[in-house]
Parts: structure tokens; C-alpha cells; sequence
């Protein structure tokens, strides 16, 4: 159901629990895939539930719908571990070919990423990122939310305007991404190339996805206090087109009416 915030200036959609955001989430998605920018991914165990519910509008499109959808694929991820490639199974490389690539088959490179193996991190962000300004930036920009309030891997203290960017992971974020590489924080790579608020910021429109009880409280940080560089997701408040969608337990620290 929509519910509002007083004075919001976004929408806020809560479901009942994550299956039923993921359910709301993919035909946004799907739409977007028709227009004429490029669609922003994101990675992470919340997405996991969106693609896959994704996966089932597109298998149940007409065949020469699907058909065109897929040859006409553009989407840009957010971000990449340095020092991974997709032969990596902790890479997000790895992680959309089988989430996406692999079971809708794509032609490769219709799903962009950052390369993680480039010898040159820092160049391989720049042009990562004037490849997004050169598809005329992000349409719709699919985000979920860091438990240090971080957006990609935009980490805390992050202004409004980073750019495509290498940078240093935070002990936070490489503890909540531990599972996908055996569990061990240290076994994270420390370093990422991700796109920058200014990149996010940049989107058309914006969809904040965020499920489960443990990120109520930044859920309600970054949509309530006023935007600091502390909290990187508090700057999608200013955002025109913001659509936030999230689950009753996600929800649960907000003042709805």
C-alpha cells in the first residue's frame, strides 16, 4: 500500500514483507527497460527477490516482446570489488550473470559493470563513468541501503557530489558482505570502484529498496534527518523523483500516516 510521511517529498510504498516489495519492484523495472536511457542495477541479498521476480514478468511476456526487450538491454551497475572479475563467485560480475545474464541470455556486455581486474582503478571509475554520462545517464536507478547508510559503495562521509570513484570499504560493509566470500570480513576486498552520488543523484528517477527489521532505524535516518554526509543516503531526499519501497519491517521506525 502507499503510504505518506507528512510533508515527504517522495513516495513510500510498504509491503508486507520482502516477497511482496519484490513483487512491486519488478515491473517497475520492467517498464524501465523499455525507455530510452539506461536502466542502474544494484547488487546485494535484497535484490535477490527482485530479480527473480523480474525473471518471471520477463518469462512471461509474449515471445516477440521478450524477444525485443532483451536484444534492447542497457543497464549499468552501481559497483565492483577491485581486484575480481566474473570468474570470481564473490564478484557482482558473477553475481548478475547468474541473477540475470545467464537465465534471460543476455548478449554479453548488456549488463555493464565496472571492470574489477582493470590495472588502473581509479582510470577504469573515470571511464565507467563517462560511459554512463555517455548513454545519457541513468533512466530508472534501482538502489538498496547500506547498514552504515551507504548507497553503492558510496561510504559515510560521502557529500552529495562524488563522482565515479575508487575507494577504501568500510569494517561495516565488508562485515555485511561477508557471506559471499565464506563469511570472513577480511576475505572482502578492501577496495571498489562505484558509481558516485553525483551519478546517482543524476538518475531520472530514483527506487530505494529496503527490507528487514535491522534497517529501520537508518531507513529512518536517511529519510528523516537532514541530509549529512554521514548518512550518503540521506542525499536522495532532494531527489525530485523518489519512490521509496520498503517492507512493514523496514517500515516499522516511521512515522506513517
Amino acid at each position: 500500500m502507499t503510504l505518506r510521511i507528512p510533508a515527504a517529498p517522495y513516495a513510500l510504498q510498504v509491503e508486507p514483507d520482502e516477497d511482496a516489495v519484490a513483487e512491486a519492484v519488478a515491473p517497475r523495472l520492467l517498464e524501465a527497460l523499455g525507455e530510452s536511457r539506461p536502466l542502474g542495477l544494484a547488487t546485494g541479498r535484497t535484490m535477490e527477490p527482485v530479480y527473480a521476480a523480474l525473471r518471471r514478468r520477463i518469462a512471461g511476456l509474449p515471445g516477440l516482446e521478450r524477444q525485443v526487450l532483451l536484444a534492447q538491454w542497457r543497464s549499468f551497475n552501481l559497483d565492483e570489488y577491485v581486484g575480481l572479475g566474473p570468474e570470481h563467485p564473490g564478484s557482482f560480475s558473477a553475481t548478475m550473470a547468474l541473477a540475470l545474464g545467464e537465465p534471460l541470455d543476455l548478449v554479453p556486455g548488456r549488463l555493464q559493470l565496472p571492470d574489477g581486474q582493470a590495472d588502473d582503478p581509479e582510470a577504469e571509475a573515470h571511464r565507467y563513468g563517462t560511459a554512463v554520462a555517455a548513454a545519457g545517464g541513468i533512466g530508472l536507478q534501482l538502489l538498496g541501503l547500506g547498514s552504515n547508510g551507504h548507497v553503492g559503495f558510496n561510504e559515510p562521509p560521502c557529500g552529495a557530489q562524488a563522482p565515479c570513484r575508487c575507494l577504501e570499504l568500510s569494517d561495516a560493509t565488508r562485515l555485511q558482505n561477508a557471506a559471499a566470500f565464506g563469511g570472513d570480513p577480511q576475505a572482502v576486498p578492501p577496495r571498489a570502484i562505484t558509481l558516485g552520488t553525483a551519478e546517482i543523484l543524476a538518475a531520472d528517477r530514483v527506487l530505494l529498496v529496503v527490507t528487514g527489521g535491522a534497517k529501520a532505524e537508518m531507513l529512518r535516518r536517511a529519510l528523516l534527518e537532514p541530509p549529512s554526509v554521514e548518512v550518503p543516503a540521506s542525499w536522495l531526499q532532494g531527489h525530485p523523483r523518489l519512490t521509496v519501497m520498503a517492507d512493514a519491517a523496514a517500515a516499522s521506525a516511521l512515522p506513517l500516516s
